[in-house]
Order: C-alpha cells, then sequence, then structure tokens
C-alpha cells in the first residue's frame, strides 16, 4: 500500500486516504475510524480501540493499523517522509509576526520553487507534522513552528530537519508559561537541534538575539536582518503610511527600493527576513522583490475591512503579545486624518507579567493619539488605568462586560472614516466581533 495523502478529520477525508485517530482534549479521533472507511478511507492508524469480528468483517478489505500512541506515529511518519525529499526546509518562529513572515517568505519561494507552505497557523506538534505528509511534487518547504513551552520546538525541530532556520524576534508571549525571555529564546533557539548544517537567519534589532548573534557568529552561519544595527540585510529610507510601506534594500553592494503592500514596521522586517531567505535560496532579486508585492497574509492578522457605511475595520485578532500591540497601535498612527477607536482585550498567558505588560499598552495607547479606546477583558482594566495616568479623558475611554455590549456601542459610535482596531489574544475570540460588524454592512 502506497500512503499519499493523511487526514485526522473524517470531514475531509478524500478516497484513498490514510485517516489518523487523534485524541484531544475534547474528543477522540480514534472512535471514528470507521466513519473514516465509510468516507473513503483506505487505512486507519488508531489506538486504544477493540475490534468484534463483525468490525473486522465489515472492513476485511480495508488496512488497519493499531499503535500505542498515534500521536507519536505521526511524528515518526512525518520524520520518515521528511528524509525522503532532499529539499531545502525553513523553519520559522518567533514570538510575534512568525506567520505572516512565514506568509512572505512563502510566497517568495513561489517565485521560484515549487512550494509548500504552512497554511493558517498549523504550527504546533499536530498541525508541522501532517503539513510535512503533504509534500509531493515540491522542491522548498517553509514551515512555521510554534511553542508554549520548553521543549517544544525541540520536538519540531528533529522531526522537519530544516536547512535554515529563522527566529524573526524575542518577545513576552507565553512568557507566564517560561518565566523569562532569557528563557523564550532558550526555547526557540531549540530550532537549531534538529538541522545538520546551523545557518539561522535572526532579527538583529532584536536585543537577545543580537547578544546572541555577537557571542555566536565565530559557531554559526548567521545572516542577519534589520534596521538599526549593522545587518547583512537592512532597510533604509522608510516611508510609513496606511497602505503599505517603501523602503531601500540594502545587501552586499546592491541597493534596491522594495514596497510592502502592508502597513506598519513589523511588515518591513517581515520583508527583509524574507529577502535574506531568497537570496540564500538563490532566488534573484527581482522574484523577490515580486513575491513581497504579490504576497496574500493569513486572515485576521492586520487584515482591512472596508465596510459600506465608509467605517475600516482593522482585523488583528489572531493574537496578541505586548510586542504586536504596540505594533499594531504604533501603525494606527499613519491614520493622521481619520479618528482611531482601539478596541482591545485582554493578552494572555503571561503570568506575572500580566500587570506591567498590560499598562504598557496603556500608554501606548496614549502615545499613538487613539481617539476612543473600548475594552473588555479582566486584564484590560490595567490598560484603561494607565492610558488614565498618561492624560487620556475618561469621556473617550469605555469599558464593556461582554462582547456583545462592545458591538452595540460600536455600532452606535461608528461613523465614515473612522479605523477602528479589533485586537486581544485568540482565547478571547475578539474576530466574532469583526463577523458580527462586517456582515452589518
Amino acid at each position: 500500500m502506497i500512503c499519499k495523502d493523511y487526514s485526522k478529520d473524517t470531514r475531509q477525508i478524500n478516497a484513498g486516504d490514510i485517516y489518523i485517530g487523534i485524541k484531544g482534549e475534547n474528543f477522540d479521533g480514534n472512535l471514528f475510524w470507521k466513519e473514516a472507511f465509510q468516507k473513503g478511507a483506505e487505512a486507519v492508524i488508531i489506538q486504544n480501540i477493540d475490534f468484534d469480528a463483525e468490525d473486522l468483517t465489515e472492513f476485511e478489505n480495508k488496512t488497519i493499523i493499531k499503535v500505542d500512541n498515534t500521536i507519536e506515529a505521526l511524528y515518526k511518519i512525518a520524520n520518515y517522509k521528511r528524509k525522503l525529499y532532499d529539499i531545502p526546509v525553513i523553519a520559522v518562529t518567533g514570538s510575534v509576526g512568525k506567520t505572516s513572515t512565514k506568509d512572505i517568505i512563502g510566497n517568495v519561494m513561489k517565485q521560484k520553487y515549487r512550494t509548500l507552505k504552512t497554511e493558517g497557523n498549523n504550527n504546533n506538534n499536530i498541525g508541522m507534522p501532517f503539513t510535512i505528509l503533504k509534500l509531493k511534487d515540491e522542491e522548498i518547504a517553509v514551515l512555521e513552528m510554534g511553542m508554549n513551552h520548553l521543549g517544544e520546538i525541540d520536538l519540531l525541530s528533529k522531526i522537519a530537519e530544516p536547512t535554515i532556520s529563522v527566529i524573526t524576534n524575542i518577545g513576552t508571549s507565553h512568557i507566564g508559561n517560561l518565566g523569562s525571555r532569557e528563557n523564550i529564546l532558550k526555547a526557540k533557539l531549540e530550532i537549531l537541534n534538529g538541522m545538520k548544517t546551523k545557518k539561522i537567519v535572526i532579527n538583529n534589532d532584536n536585543d537577545l538575539l543580537h547578544d546572541w548573534y555577537l557571542k555566536n557568529k565565530e559557531n554559526f552561519e548567521i545572516i542577519t536582518y534589520g534596521i538599526d544595527n549593522k545587518s547583512d540585510v537592512m532597510a533604509k529610507n522608510i516611508q510609513l503610511d496606511e497602505s503599505g510601506s517603501i523602503f531601500t534594500c540594502e545587501y552586499e553592494d546592491t541597493k534596491v527600493e522594495v514596497k510592502v503592500p502592508r502597513g506598519g514596521i513589523h511588515y518591513v522586517y517581515n520583508a527583509i527576513c524574507a529577502i535574506a531567505v531568497g537570496l540564500e535560496n538563490n532566488i534573484n532579486i527581482s522574484e523577490i522583490l515580486k513575491g513581497i508585492e504579490t504576497v496574500e497574509l493569513t486572515k485576521k492578522r492586520m487584515e482591512i475591512i472596508k465596510l459600506n457605511n465608509g467605517v475600516k475595520l482593522l482585523n488583528d485578532t489572531y493574537n496578541a503579545s505586548f510586542e504586536s500591540m504596540q505594533a499594531t497601535l504604533k501603525f494606527l498612527e499613519c491614520y493622521k486624518e481619520n479618528r482611531k477607536i482601539a478596541v482591545l482585550g485582554d493578552m494572555l498567558e503571561l503570568g506575572e507579567f500580566s500587570e506591567d505588560l498590560h499598562r504598557k499598552v496603556g500608554k501606548q495607547v496614549v502615545d499613538s493619539k487613539i481617539d476612543i479606546l473600548i475594552c473588555t477583558g479582566e486584564k484590560t482594566k490595567y490598560i484603561i488605568e494607565e492610558a488614565k495616568n498618561k492624560g487620556m479623558k475618561d469621556e473617550n475611554i469605555f469599558y464593556f462586560d461582554n462582547k456583545d455590549e462592545v458591538v452595540k456601542y460600536v455600532k452606535k459610535i461608528w461613523r465614515e472614516g473612522d479605523i477602528i482596531l479589533f485586537k486581544a489574544s485568540n482565547g478571547m475570540k475578539f474576530y466574532d466581533m469583526v463577523t458580527t460588524l462586517s456582515s452589518s454592512f
């Protein structure tokens, strides 16, 4: 039997697929093995299932593989398939920006190579191996790697065996789990553990990555990108507005003009990272620039939705850390002629650092000259308190107990020309509000 396509979701099974039962927090996929066969699966890989004679008779022409642990089996199958492909594998991680950076790198690679890319945010111990299992005739793979704890990227790296790794930054995401930014750096550097050749691309303006580079530049092949610190690939003469950015990229003895279709300084960093990776993979600069200019980013990340009433919604609801909150609020500064409304929720998994980081967001709200602040969520009281401390007037600050009340109030006050940001950690489900408001027009 030749295994071609794999699935863990019986709703997406196609004839001839291999179904892998995954036991999650809320359901056990192993229990759906019969349904997988009924949908056309050629084989199932399952655990903790007892079969009776009737089962075996009904599916006697099918293949049932029973293992001790289907997740461990998934890891081994994915790593085996990875070893069958002698292709570049680019692994992308970082506290913030890894999904958009992955999207831009993937589109740059696509200009020259048949490219497999992580879809959405399938960057964990289940999603990434299933991405590898999609390999067919691709010439290069771009894989996103996420983590919440130490040891998780070590596992992903050893499954994927990257040829080039990218670390976008070291911030405060999941600092409640890891205890310090230094531990976050340690966790991200686990990406090197599965690599045979230690070639790594890093953001040289990030303080911890810059220090690591200075200490390790003799031990690894490190390619740097940055704006402030001297780097292999640099962005100069940056012009930002709400529709995107234009800057001069300098590398080796070359200068080129780069256009990025999304606003914000963080997308400049994403672009120069993609340029560094593209050059390392022998893509000519014109193709690299085309890849940057034509990228389509994953939904819920700096997604601007224009409504028929003249209001723009800035949907950045997928996740939130202090660094991404800060970057998005700074981006709103580009809208000089518009009333700026920020609808903010809790940043999760910050532990003992939560109050301080939410207060820093409150300060950034004032620094970015937000006109109206709307909050919901337990921790946003610190955002509100700090915004008031920094001079924001009470009549421009609103708190609501739930999202339904937020939606009602937004509909009450919005007017043509407003730009309204929605941002919080994914667990706050702020995208529900964006969906509701978007369907109003």
